[in-house]
């Protein structure tokens, strides 16, 4: 895998889907950040039902604590872990709201200091609310990165590391949500769709399926 093959995957995945974006549904950096804690060994469908009813009703790490815990299973008991995540949820908002004036914060360290936090979600919250070019590496991420040898690593780290590295500048914003969706539809876990695929051709995958 070179620059060149890399580069022209890239532009292919951009011509497809010039603007990509989470499936997951918010309009806040507020709401982006409870979605992707609630996340977390869930599906984007699950979490999108239940912030559909959550969010009109509390929105705010004020409001989230009005709710109190107890208030916000109600709402969360169908996404799983929902005990732990309401638990770490009500502290992020109180941290939030002593801390950071109710404003999510758009660094890393203070992200990753709340309570149900860790880089991955720290990454998602900076490079979706706030445009910055990190990258989220999940199952998927992680899958397309090593079967594609666009950014091969043992570890998540490694792999992330290695995209921010080796991704050309021009895509490093949207990469993220590129290879998320290709694994999530494309280069799925147990088959890839390798006929379907469009960067086919330039994929050093060796047990292609038709």
């Amino acid at each position: 895998m070179n620059k060149l093959k890399r580069t022209e995957i890239f532009t292919r995945l951009r011509a497809e889907n010039p603007e990509p974006r989470t499936e997951l549904n918010y309009s806040t950096p507020f709401e982006l950040l409870v979605a992707v804690t609630l996340s977390a060994q869930a599906t984007d469908k699950g979490v999108n039902k239940a912030t559909a009813k959550l969010f009109p009703v509390a929105n705010t790490p004020e409001a989230i604590l009005a709710l109190g815990e107890a208030g916000l299973k109600e709402y969360i008991k169908t996404i799983g872990l929902f005990n732990s995540k309401a638990a770490n949820i009500i502290k992020a908002c109180q941290i939030l709201v002593t801390q950071h004036g109710s404003e999510v914060p758009q660094e890393r360290a203070a992200l990753e200091a709340l309570p149900g936090v860790g880089r991955k979600t720290a990454n998602v919250v900076l490079n979706t609310a706030f445009g910055q070019p990190t990258m989220a590496v999940d199952t998927h991420i992680f899958r397309v990165a090593n079967r594609t040898r666009i950014a091969p690593g043992k570890t998540v780290l490694e792999v992330e590391k290695k995209l921010l590295k080796l991704i050309p500048q021009e895509f490093l914003l949207d990469a993220h949500h590129w290879l998320i969706l290709h694994g999530r539809y494309t280069c799925v876990a147990r088959k890839p769709k390798c006929a379907a695929c469009i960067i086919e051709d330039l994929c050093e995958y060796k047990h292609k399926t038709e």
